[in-house]
């Protein structure tokens, strides 16, 4: 290991453990403050003694563990539904899906024709808009206790549907940048691909759920996390090889794994290791993030945010209600699925590779916070803004609980 790396990963340890502090004496979502602690540290900051602010020599452990959180947090989700669950919502998924990209994809590609930007640029900005971010919004379903809710369901159909979208728009959208084509053979090819192993890995898993029932029936806990954690990482990673998201991978493992007999106790050792290792990704993010960059996008970003919010919300509604929620689970969804993130990087620097115009990196770095930043806070306090929207159009209002005192 190169000199001071563990030195640096204790003080990032140290960081993001003083964001944890913050989130809890404030009450309010750790994601936003470990992405701004992540960004106020980096490459641009000082050197103190002993103490490297920059994280040069550890960064790349770091963004390895970021996505080893990545992995753990989709995993971690998925254990708290079931394939069984998902089939059955197919359709409404499938519909709801379909609402949620049409409605922000027409947005993402309506706005950058406005700003008068080129073709790849909009088709980039698009992608930007489209995808919400399956680790964050995942991180704040845990955070705030909502895996147990009816429309939780839907979110994280919404989640799968758009991976989907993202292994077919990244086939698309690599061709275009960096060839200039993209060929309709290797866009088909991806979408089989995409749809073939997830199809494959939910019908094996019910086949082999027995199987995988007595080969977790182990009385040793170092055993049998050693066995979930193989399974994690081997399906994850051959979902990496053959070109689909590891995201999907990890989250399939935990639908898989949800519909085996030791839930409970796989549950039980898996948080620790998701609350750790996602704290670590959210920090690494903030660290890909240059702030001294983000002030020639603020104008567009702000109306990309704008149009974002209004657009997630609008098919949160729409879709929600086509799949029978009421109005209070609509709007749990409308705002839970806004956070944006890995996906937006990703198309970034895919858009760097092949030099199109400069503006998309501080644009993507700006809108990826601001959302990062606004979603857990509105899903916070979606309560309030759905008691606020009752008012409006008529819906029924909310009863506001009685918050227990604090002791003096």
């Amino acid at each position: 290991m190169p000199e001071q790396v563990l030195l640096e990963i204790g003080l990032a340890l140290a960081i993001v453990a003083f964001a944890g502090i913050l989130a809890a004496r404030f009450r309010v979502s750790i994601v936003p403050l470990l992405i701004l602690a992540g960004m106020v540290v980096g490459p641009h900051a000082p050197v103190i003694g002993i103490l490297d602010f920059r994280f040069i020599k550890s960064a790349p452990l770091i963004d390895f563990m970021g996505r080893v959180g990545i992995l753990f947090l989709l995993f971690s989700l998925g254990l708290e539904f079931s394939v069984g669950r998902l089939l059955k919502a197919g359709r409404s998924i499938l519909v709801g899906g379909s609402i949620y990209m049409a409605i922000n994809f027409t947005l993402g590609m309506v706005l950058p024709i406005i700003w008068g930007w080129p073709l790849r640029e909009t088709l980039v900005v698009a992608g930007l808009i489209s995808i919400s971010s399956s680790a964050i919004v995942a991180k704040v379903l845990v955070d705030l206790k909502r895996t147990a809710r009816p429309e939780t369901e839907m979110i994280l159909g919404l989640m799968l549907f758009q991976d989907v979208f993202v292994a077919v728009y990244l086939s698309i959208i690599s061709g275009l940048v960096l060839t200039g084509s993209a060929s309709p053979a290797s866009v088909l090819k991806s979408t089989s691909l995409t749809l073939g192993f997830m199809l494959g890995l939910i019908l094996a898993g019910r086949k082999l759920a027995p199987l995988i029932n007595r080969l977790l029936n182990v009385p040793s806990d170092e055993v049998f996390m050693l066995i979930v954690f193989a399974f994690l990482t081997l399906v994850a990673g051959f979902s990496e090889t053959i070109h689909v998201a590891e995201a999907i991978g990890a989250l399939l493992v935990g639908l898989i794994l949800a519909e085996t007999d030791h839930l409970d106790r796989i549950e039980h050792i898996v948080v620790p290791f998701r609350d750790f290792f996602g704290a670590l990704f959210f920090f690494s993010f903030g660290l890909s993030i240059d702030p001294l960059t983000l002030g020639g996008a603020v104008g567009p970003v702000l109306t990309a945010v704008a149009a974002t919010l209004t657009g997630n919300f609008l098919a949160g509604i729409l879709a929600g209600r086509m799949a029978g929620y009421s109005y209070r689970g609509c709007t749990n969804i409308g705002l839970t699925i806004t956070p944006r993130g890995e996906f937006s990087i990703i198309l970034a620097n895919l858009a760097k590779t092949g030099g199109l115009l400069p503006v998309l990196q501080p644009f993507a770095a700006l809108y990826v916070l601001l959302m990062a930043i606004l979603g857990p806070l509105l899903t916070k306090e979606s309560k309030w803004i759905y008691n606020q929207l009752a008012h409006i159009f008529g819906w029924p209002a909310l009863k506001e609980t009685n918050k227990p005192r604090r002791p003096v």
